[in-house]
């Protein structure tokens, strides 16, 4: 699937917390997934301006180009695969054109060639399937940060909020107004300059 739409409840987490939702629901049966995310984005950060985003994320030796933009029901996700020769030239700031996002660029202005690497996020994840949501873990490290993360993956925004607020509720943590995860690796990468 080239296009998805991503329906998605977020809360950072303190590592107390962290360990109650572990608790909370069946996580020690579940593998732990290592993922990188390398992001890109054009000097005058025409992508962040349009609320868009782009990354390239290794999972289990595969690569996708994933790029993210609003939606009204959430986050619009186009992908392309990525051979990890070609994820290695983005790296180096030589853009290999995919596809499904060179569409996608076409209509906000941004040619490939105006995108620069910018840095990368290592997360260790855990997730699992619970009441017809998928209900992730994450322990994310980005140049000095380090964060914990509840995020709920559903197939409506209904769906998801009761499952959000349930986990929320039983192990009582307070909702947070929560960045993703890029907006997050900005926010780092301006302090350690």
């Amino acid at each position: 699937m080239s296009q998805e739409i991503e329906i998605e409840f977020k809360n950072l987490l303190t590592l107390e917390e962290y360990e109650q939702v572990y608790q909370y629901l069946p996580f020690k049966s579940v593998e732990l997934i290592e993922q990188t995310n390398y992001y890109f984005e054009s000097d005058d950060f025409k992508l962040r301006e349009q609320g868009a985003a782009l990354r390239i994320r290794k999972k289990n030796d595969q690569w996708m180009l994933t790029l993210k933009q609003p939606h009204e029901e959430g986050l619009l996700e186009t992908h392309d695969s990525l051979t990890e020769e070609e994820a290695n030239l983005w790296i180096q700031n030589k853009m290999v054109e995919k596809p499904h996002t060179k569409k996608q660029f076409n209509e906000l202005n941004i040619s490939v060639d105006e995108l620069a690497y910018l840095g990368s996020l290592t997360t260790r994840r855990k997730e699992l399937e619970f009441k017809e949501t998928t209900v992730v873990l994450d322990h994310s490290l980005y140049y000095d940060e380090e964060d914990f993360e509840l995020e709920i993956e559903a197939p409506s925004k209904q769906q998801g909020e009761e499952v959000f607020e349930e986990i929320l509720t039983a192990c009582d943590i307070p909702k947070r107004e929560t960045d993703n995860k890029i907006r997050r690796f900005y926010k780092a990468k301006l302090k350690s300059e």
